[in-house]
């Protein structure tokens, strides 16, 4: 099994920027891809962005340059880093991994709002 832990999120301004945290526990040596997913209010969970065992990494088009996946592995942590951030970016983003068996894990979500 594997727990998974957001924090991070809270209310910005657009133009401001977050970074959203991970915690992970558990039998993470069976992850091969995590990422950030969000979902807003009346649409479908969308994926932000991942990174796989080898520190690969994608993002959604909407996203790109600037949003930035990144792994702490000695605190078994993964991070988002969020700039430029604007109304649309608001939702509630959860972390995924998923493992080398069928299923996956998810944390809690953390919200994400961007308003003046």
């Amino acid at each position: 099994q594997v727990q998974l832990v957001e924090s991070g999120g809270g209310l910005v301004q657009p133009g401001g920027s977050l970074r959203l945290s991970c915690a992970a526990s558990g039998n993470i040596r069976s992850i091969i891809i995590m990422g950030w997913y969000r979902q807003a209010p009346g649409k479908q969970r969308e994926l932000v962005a991942n990174i796989s065992r080898s520190g690969r990494t994608n993002y959604a088009d909407s996203v790109k340059g600037r949003f930035t996946i990144s792994r702490d592995n000695a605190k078994k942590t993964l991070y988002l880093q969020m700039n430029g951030l604007k109304p649309e970016d608001t939702a509630v983003y959860y972390c995924n991994c998923r493992p080398d068996y069928p299923g996956s894990y998810w944390g809690q979500g953390t919200q994400v709002t961007v308003s003046s």
